[in-house]
């Protein structure tokens, strides 16, 4: 683990409770450049907006390409708060992203760790490196929290 890890993760945990706040999933990210500068952050905008696609991940990668004017963000670092689906995995390959560092697993769609392995895959022409586990618990708790809160919800 980096210095500088869990001083980001927290970045993307704010963006994360920002999300919830506006009843999105609280997941957060955020990207940062070679020279340690924030070049992004956003936390799910699935609901807001209507896209399906507008995943934490996403929603960086897309600003900060648009700030470089490039969409290959080489030697950058994403943060994340939950392990990356296979969509935005995906998305960070395309971007050819250099490292990534999550938060907290996810069982059930995670694509880096838990379910597939598509960031380090030798049979791509670029594989991400990857650091997990940054500031777990805080993630997960508050994925659980959303969850249980939902749950509950429905139930009255």
């Amino acid at each position: 683990m980096f210095e500088d890890d869990e001083f980001w993760m927290r970045k993307a945990i704010e963006a994360a409770v920002e999300a919830e706040t506006s009843g999105e999933v609280p997941i957060g990210a955020c990207l940062i450049d070679a020279s340690g500068g924030l070049l992004a952050s956003a936390g799910n905008r699935t609901i807001s907006d209507s896209d399906p696609t507008a995943h934490a991940e996403i929603l960086v990668l897309r600003q900060a390409a648009r700030k470089i004017g490039n969409y290959r963000l080489t030697e950058t670092v994403l943060y994340t708060t939950i392990e990356p689906c296979a969509m935005c995995a995906g998305a960070l390959i395309n971007a050819r992203i250099k490292r990534l560092v999550f938060g907290a697993r996810d069982e059930r769609f995670g694509a880096v760790e838990s379910v597939f392995r598509l960031c380090d895959g030798s049979s791509l022409n670029h594989q991400i490196e990857v650091s997990s586990g940054v500031l777990a618990e805080d993630c997960r708790q508050l994925m659980r929290d959303f969850f249980r809160v939902r749950r509950n919800a429905k139930t009255i």
